[in-house]
């Protein structure tokens, strides 16, 4: 019989956390504007958010490979970005629908791809660093 291999406790947090993101960014897109939010602030402050989800799934999914999820990170939310500039009937009523209108947004821009690599890049880095104490605390606890 074969065994299920049990997902590790660090891929269920990153696939939660990206869960809490998607919920944070679509309550922000929803309801920031009528909360008197800034149009800034809701506008890439979702799009910032929609980077951190992507590099949190992309972790989730490839485990300890770094760098390839860096890349692969950009490489989604910029061919993402660069998927609007494409135009079929029905793709552009899938856009006018709430998910198409969330996961692929509707107008192309570049201040959009400068959120998503911002959030990324932030993302990256708080990983980084949660990384590298967990292996920290591992070491001293394990000598």
């Amino acid at each position: 019989m074969d065994k299920m291999k049990a997902i590790s406790p660090d891929r269920l947090k990153r696939f939660f956390a990206a869960i809490a993101v998607i919920a944070t960014g679509t309550t922000l897109r929803l309801t920031g504007y009528e909360a008197g939010l800034p149009y800034g602030f809701v506008k890439y402050g979702g799009s910032l958010l929609w980077g951190v989800m992507v590099y949190l799934l992309v972790t989730a999914i490839l485990p300890r490979r770094p760098r390839l999820q860096l890349v692969l990170s950009v490489t989604i939310a910029v061919a993402v970005e660069l998927l609007r500039l494409y135009h079929t009937p029905w793709l552009d009523d899938f856009r006018l629908t709430l998910a198409g209108a969330l996961l692929l947004g509707r107008i192309f821009s570049v201040w959009n791809i400068v959120a998503y690599l911002t959030g990324i890049a932030v993302a990256a880095a708080i990983d980084h660093v949660l990384t590298t104490r967990q292996q920290r605390h591992r070491r001293k606890k394990a000598g």
